[in-house]
């Protein structure tokens, strides 16, 4: 069994590469091979959201704080809160963000390999919607 404490996880800096706005990745469980699971805490500040992505085995979020939005590119639009779950399968391209009046704070579960990035931000027009 591993164990971690809550103020022995490092939080760090998205970066703007794949992301808009002030994003924050806690690592909470990294493994040893990069087809297996990886679970990410991710704090969105108000505005912030990933540009447009893709996951080889899919992705599971589970909102723990805040308010958010996750969209998929055929449009549909899930408004999402602090107990929500939500599951993209694999190769189902979306974004996610925080509300652009609320934090939001998410679980990221993913498998069978790295996030694939679209070659594109999400528009301020995508986002407001």
């Amino acid at each position: 069994m591993e164990f971690t404490r809550a103020e022995d996880i490092v939080w760090e800096d998205s970066g703007t590469e794949h992301f808009s706005g002030q994003v924050r990745f806690g690592s909470m469980y990294e493994p040893q091979d990069s087809d297996d699971l990886k679970v990410l805490g991710v704090h969105f500040d108000p505005g912030a959201r990933t540009d447009w992505h893709w996951h080889p085995g899919g992705q599971v979020l589970h909102v723990t704080e805040g308010s958010g939005l996750v969209v998929k590119d055929d449009g549909t639009r899930l408004a999402i809160t602090a107990g929500d779950t939500v599951y993209a399968p694999p190769g189902e391209i979306h974004w996610h963000g925080a509300t652009p009046h609320s934090h939001m704070v998410h679980l990221s579960l993913t498998w069978k390999g790295l996030t694939q990035w679209e070659p594109r931000k999400v528009s301020d027009a995508e986002y407001q919607g």
